[in-house]
């Protein structure tokens, strides 16, 4: 049976484009930044750590710091915010806190929550931190892709980085060990149309067994 493509799921999916200009004069709260962030972490993450973290920045000066740091590109001053999206090598350590909101929230019980703490320990620390960077970056793309379909069904546009000095980040915002920065996602009002994009035909890219 097909579906019908003209749910509004489709069409905020097929509306949403790579916004490289932004109307430097709107803004968006910190408080809808904040609603939408929080519906972008009901995404998916490997064994439910949720391996992400987010640095919201809004302030004109530090977003001019930041275009230095991201190859120059104007969105990175002229959109509302840009939202930093963090990977968490040491997300296991949230297990157990995670686990215990989830019995308190009457999903599991007692005896899954242990076993699954247990597990955790048992793979996790002993992963290597390559291994661990992996996981969390999958998971960024989960939930950076999440947040950007929830902007646009609210009337915003957006855009992900990955070209930016990721080291030069690290120092400027004085990430810890433990979090490392994965893409940048410009969020605001589009100046301009984005340009228009093709995909490769289906049968090139998907195989049926």
């Amino acid at each position: 049976m097909s579906v019908k493509t003209e749910s509004s799921l489709y069409k905020v999916m097929t509306e949403r484009k790579s916004v490289r200009v932004y109307d430097p004069n709107f803004k968006i709260s910190k408080e809808e930044i904040e609603e939408m962030l929080k519906l972008a972490t009901t995404a998916p993450s490997s064994s439910n750590l949720q391996s992400w973290n987010f640095i919201v920045i809004q302030d004109q000066e530090v977003k001019k710091e930041l275009r230095a740091i991201a190859n120059n590109q104007a969105q990175v001053e002229q959109s509302s915010a840009i939202i930093a999206v963090l990977g968490n090598v040491d997300a296991y350590k949230n297990v157990e806190k995670i686990y215990t909101q989830n019995v308190e929230a009457g999903y599991m019980d007692e005896a899954i929550k242990e076993r699954t703490i247990a597990n955790t320990y048992a793979m996790y620390p002993n992963a290597p931190v390559e291994a661990r960077m992996n996981i969390a970056a999958y998971d960024a793309g989960l939930v950076s892709m999440q947040l950007m379909l929830i902007a646009k069904e609210r009337g915003y546009d957006t855009i992900p980085m990955g070209g930016f000095d990721k080291a030069k980040f690290a120092e400027r915002f004085d990430l810890p060990e433990h979090l490392f920065p994965i893409v940048l996602i410009a969020v605001g009002k589009a100046a301009a149309p984005a340009f228009g994009t093709t995909r490769l035909p289906l049968e090139e890219v998907t195989r049926f067994i």
